[in-house]
């Protein structure tokens, strides 16, 4: 009897860590037919600001999973930003809904998730104290694109300063400098608007078919004009240790907005985690579950956003 009781006490006193940790309630909303979410409220902050999160390339959720790879990046850094008084709302990009009920759109673009994330922005508009949106990777672009619809400031997390033309060319040349030219050629084609079957098989995973008229559309956006725009409190984080995009990017979007609040974190990956080791532990991280988001990532922003508020208020 009593070794079936101890597992059970255990299962009692660990639950109740967990709540009493959670001071903020969850809540599932639909924003339209494309967009689910969760929003976090804190529960001891009358009038709280709202952080919308935008997540990165590919079919993410909106706790930053896909289906290989499972990591709760954004949902880590919802949990901690509403611990700490701060409203947040992540959601599902459009292909996880479609890709869930089997309905999958070939024909979405780039600019149809900058219009659902426009989408949240407008659902929200009237009931918080303010609005930061919070773009990772991909979702940084989207983010200085939907930012127009009324946000208060905004947040690049790993988010590039090149276009993601430059970005392809610039990667190719440095692992497969015998397809350069051909790469040129093949984003001077998607640039104009156009289609081609002729590429290296080898670049199909870039170039297929079917895709090219979403990379055709992604690339007709800057981020160093866009952020250039942007007339609201802006912050950039990069971390040292991101695979996907290098501190360098974040230096060219702060050159183009001189005001921004740029924050390189040392030994930060590209998920907002610590990694001590090399490229091997940093690639299985994205796949692994016990890594949490880096303390000073949550207190950057936290700090931003008190400072924005203060901003607003005067």
């Amino acid at each position: 009897m009593t070794k079936h009781i101890l597992p059970l006490v255990c299962l009692f006193i660990s639950m109740t860590i967990f709540t009493e940790a959670q001071n903020f309630s969850s809540t599932d909303i639909t924003i339209n037919r494309y967009i689910d979410g969760t929003l976090l409220v804190p529960e001891s902050v009358e009038n709280p600001q709202l952080v919308i999160m935008i997540a990165g390339s590919g079919p993410t959720d909106r706790n930053g999973n896909q289906s290989f790879m499972r990591n709760d990046m954004l949902k880590k850094l919802a949990e901690k930003l509403s611990e700490n008084g701060v409203a947040t709302f992540r959601y599902d990009k459009r292909v996880v809904k479609q890709l869930k009920t089997g309905t999958f759109d070939n024909n979405i673009r780039f600019d149809d998730f900058v219009t659902d994330a426009k989408s949240v922005v407008t659902y929200f508009k009237s009931s918080y104290a303010s609005i930061t949106i919070a773009g990772h990777s991909q979702g940084s672009l989207v983010g200085l694109l939907a930012a127009e619809a009324g946000a208060n400031s905004f947040i690049s997390l790993a988010g590039a300063g090149n276009s993601i033309d430059q970005i392809i060319l610039e990667q190719i040349t440095k692992t497969a400098p015998f397809f350069t030219e051909d790469t040129k050629r093949v984003l001077e084609i998607l640039k104009n608007g156009e289609t081609t079957t002729e590429f290296p098989p080898a670049l199909a995973s870039i170039f297929s078919l079917d895709i090219q008229p979403f990379m055709s559309n992604w690339m007709q956006y800057n981020p160093q004009k866009l952020i250039e725009r942007l007339e609201i409190p802006v912050l950039i984080i990069n971390g040292t240790k991101d695979l996907q995009v290098s501190t360098a990017e974040a230096q060219l979007l702060k050159a183009h907005k001189k005001d921004a609040e740029l924050v390189i974190i040392e030994n930060m990956n590209h998920l907002l985690f610590e990694i001590s080791g090399g490229d091997l532990e940093n690639t299985k991280s994205y796949n692994e579950m016990n890594h949490p988001v880096m303390p000073k990532v949550i207190s950057v922003i936290l700090n931003f956003i008190k400072k924005d508020k203060s901003t607003i208020e005067k």
